[in-house]
């Protein structure tokens, strides 16, 4: 059984990292425009889309008992065809809300969620790195050629009429070949 891991490992302090890589990691707009603006080709990968199961650094976040069941749209955001970014984004199973928002094909979410839609609030971004024994770990690995042992990482919730989504970002060490 997989221990628990208590919200203080995300932070409101980023990691140490060099400053292109902080810079992208610290945006506080949207990260879809920030890579956009790379003089790259941008796109999203949807990797999975559907039902899934709530991880433990969610709960609280979403208000949902520990193992609940989820709605989730995992992708790969990509430069020039190789994946930069691995993002995981989750509300809950019976949301109308964000489920339409969420079911946008390879349409990047940043474009809704920083686009003005007045209804949606962002709170502030958290940090931290994430390692083998988060989840999210093993979707960065099978697209990180480099396999890396850590990977920065963002999350932030939006809510709109009230409902959370959850946004975490996984920044994959390919990203620093794209950044000026």
């Amino acid at each position: 059984m997989r221990a628990m891991l208590p919200d203080t490992a995300w932070a409101a302090t980023p990691p140490s990292l060099p400053p292109a890589l902080s810079s992208c990691l610290t945006e506080p707009g949207s990260l879809t425009e920030r890579l956009m603006n790379c003089g790259h080709a941008f796109a999203v990968r949807v990797l999975a889309q559907g039902d899934d199961r709530v991880h433990d650094d969610e709960v609280e976040l979403l208000g949902l008992p520990a193992g609940a069941a989820l709605y989730a749209r995992h992708v790969a955001l990509t430069l020039d065809d190789t994946p930069v970014v691995v993002a995981r984004s989750v509300t809950r199973l019976a949301c109308p809300a964000w489920h339409p928002i969420l079911q946008r094909g390879s349409r990047s979410l940043g474009f809704t969620l920083f686009g003005g839609h007045a209804g949606i609030v962002r709170e502030p971004l958290a940090y931290r790195e994430i390692d083998a024994s988060h989840p999210l770990f093993a979707l960065a690995q099978a697209h990180d050629p480099a396999s890396a042992n850590l990977y920065p990482a963002r999350r932030s919730r939006f809510l709109l009429v009230n409902t959370p989504l959850i946004v975490c970002e996984l920044f994959l060490p390919a990203l620093e070949r794209f950044l000026p």
